[in-house]
């Protein structure tokens, strides 16, 4: 019996060692993950220039560096200010960085069904909420009062290749993990009024906001913490 309870201790001693290097080896990928990608966006920050409030945005650059460049996104009051990129699905950009490098930090990508060919219904863009509050970590800015408080918080800036667009927030919240809220093509007129209702009344905060069938809508969507949950802001073009 000694024998036996020494090999358990033994057994569990060696459970909670391999599990610490696990946890060790994690935690290095996840600093190194990071530290990478900020240094990229420091070099991105090169080919980006703001003149008299507006920025200025050397795409021809960007795609030498990644032929994914789509758009340049900018969410006031948080530090989403990325190149955004696209591929033809909407899982390569979740393990890898602008560099096309595996990184577990990702990248802020656009959904692989819009065409940004000034056409989109609702342009979809995904980024992780990163702990150090890189990518999406302070979309969940939005949803607290401080934030909702600021009017000028509501203008969100998308800038393509072939023009520059304001978006202003119409619906902010918490939901169950669906596909519902990322629709990028709708068969009817009714079908999208509908779908307009609904995300704006999941709203946690009124804005005073209208909304019609002509109007685009830019949607941006991260992880909540618990990964069961999703944090969603909705805004619609206004110029």
């Amino acid at each position: 019996m000694k024998k036996i309870k020494k090999l358990i201790i033994l057994l569990i001693e060696l459970v909670f060692i391999v599990l610490l290097i696990f946890s060790v080896y994690k935690i290095y990928n996840w600093y190194k993950d990071n530290k990478q990608n900020k240094q990229i966006l420091k070099d991105i920050s090169d080919d980006i220039k703001i003149e008299k409030d507006e920025y200025i945005v050397n795409f021809e650059k960007l795609k030498q560096q990644n032929q994914d460049t789509v758009a340049w996104l900018k969410v006031n009051s948080t530090n989403i200010e990325y190149p955004v990129v696209k591929t033809n699905d909407n899982d390569y950009y979740l393990t890898h960085n602008f560099q096309k490098e595996y990184n577990l930090g990702g990248w802020v990508f656009a959904d692989y069904k819009n065409n940004f060919d000034g056409n989109d219904k609702n342009i979809v863009i995904y980024g992780h909420n990163m702990k150090d509050s890189s990518m999406f970590g302070t979309l969940k800015n939005t949803l607290k009062p401080e934030w909702q408080n600021d009017e000028s918080n509501f203008s969100i800036t998308l800038i393509t290749e072939n023009s520059t667009d304001t978006y202003k927030v119409f619906s902010t919240y918490r939901v169950k993990v669906e596909e519902y809220y990322i629709k990028t093509s709708f068969g009817t007129d009714d079908e999208y009024i509908k779908f307009l209702s609904t995300i704006k009344q999941r709203s946690n905060k009124y804005y005073n906001e209208t909304l019609d069938n002509n109007d685009q809508i830019l949607t941006l969507s991260t992880c909540d913490s618990n990964n069961k949950y999703r944090v969603v802001v909705h805004a619609k073009k206004i110029n």
